[in-house]
């Protein structure tokens, strides 16, 4: 069977296509948190739609109310590569393990030689305490560390790996 491409902008939903996508992440403190996590990625404030010179004249134009300015942040890779994330304030508090958390490969990932990698996550997660995230357990794959299970500054679950 031969596979189908759809282009980019193509309305074929028969054929396969990337679609672009979003992390939303629910939080107290959107903006504190966003720093958090472009810290953790690299990322960067995402720009203010085009045509608006900044978030706030965009909210302003489609007449968000300004005690709501602050109930977002949003993030994007410096490199147009990796997905967007969104911080929203929410009024509940986080009371349960996640279900969806984000491996973050500052070592390389497995496929990078172990003696490589581990120096980094070890980098990575003292620098990431430092920024208030902490150290729920590491792991270990054949007796020796793996990678470490993290929570950010609200309890957010990652591993850095």
């Amino acid at each position: 069977m031969s596979e189908v491409r759809a282009t980019v902008g193509s309305s074929d939903w028969g054929g396969l296509m990337r679609t672009e996508w979003s992390l939303t992440i629910d939080c107290a403190y959107p903006g504190k948190l966003a720093a958090f996590w472009a810290l953790a990625l690299g990322y960067q404030e995402k720009p203010a739609p085009a045509g608006f010179g900044s978030w706030e004249e965009w909210f302003s134009h489609h007449e968000v109310p300004e005690d709501e300015w602050d109930d977002g942040a949003y993030l994007s890779d410096p490199d147009g590569v990796g997905p967007t994330l969104s911080f929203l304030k929410v009024p509940e508090p986080k009371v349960a393990k996640n279900r969806l958390h984000i491996d973050v490969r500052v070592g390389g990932g497995r496929e990078t030689p172990w003696e490589v990698r581990w120096p980094r996550v070890v980098e990575a997660v003292e620098r990431l305490t430092a920024a208030g995230a902490t150290v729920v357990r590491e792991d270990e794959l054949q007796g020796r560390p793996d990678h470490v299970v993290m929570a950010d500054p609200e309890g957010n679950e990652f591993c850095l790996v």
